[in-house]
């Protein structure tokens, strides 16, 4: 139980039976106030199961593991996936899913940002070229024309499929060859 809900849990008691607020229980003393279960050690009084603490804790890390897949083997019990802390009794259903998800998606994965890349220009368009650049990149005249001299070169990287095939396509129309990768 998380430290905020025990809390609450404990002013609730506590709203309910103020009378018993500093006081022993009727019957008790204060030394003989029963304890509630989990600060117990009424679980350790049992031989058997203090036998089994006794041997469990002298496992190594290895040992331990093993002892746990053994123990969800042989009492069917599922793997709990990392969020599965949080979720009802209907876990079990929506966690099959998501596997024939996986296996689907590779086959229909499409790719949806391509990076550009300015491959090649025709010498008598440089002009254009570098003008474009310009605009596109928002780079200065020096640098623009620096960067369309130094072709091939990417030019933007995750663009969506469709302002990358516009790019193209106006690069083509100036005579320069942009490739989508």
């Amino acid at each position: 139980m998380s430290a905020p809900a025990s809390r609450a849990l404990r002013r609730c008691v506590c709203n309910v039976r103020p009378s018993m607020i500093g006081r022993p229980a009727a019957g008790y003393t204060a030394q003989q106030r029963p304890s509630r279960r989990w600060q117990s050690t009424e679980a350790a009084a049992n031989p058997k199961i203090a036998t089994i603490v006794d041997q469990i804790s002298q496992l190594t890390l290895l040992e331990t593991a093993d002892l746990v897949s053994t123990l969800k083997t042989r009492l069917n019990i599922p793997d709990m996936p990392m969020g599965g802390f949080a979720a009802g009794p209907g876990a079990a259903a929506p966690a099959a899913a998501p596997v024939e998800e996986e296996e689907a998606a590779p086959a229909a994965r499409e790719k949806t940002l391509f990076n550009l890349k300015l491959d090649k220009f025709d010498a008598a368009s440089k002009p254009k070229v570098i003008k474009e650049i310009k605009a596109m990149l928002g780079l200065s005249l020096v640098d623009s024309k620096k960067f369309v001299e130094s072709a091939p070169k990417t030019m933007k990287e995750g663009v969506p499929k469709e302002e990358a095939e516009k790019i193209v396509a106006t690069l083509k129309a100036i005579g320069a060859t942009a490739v989508m990768e």
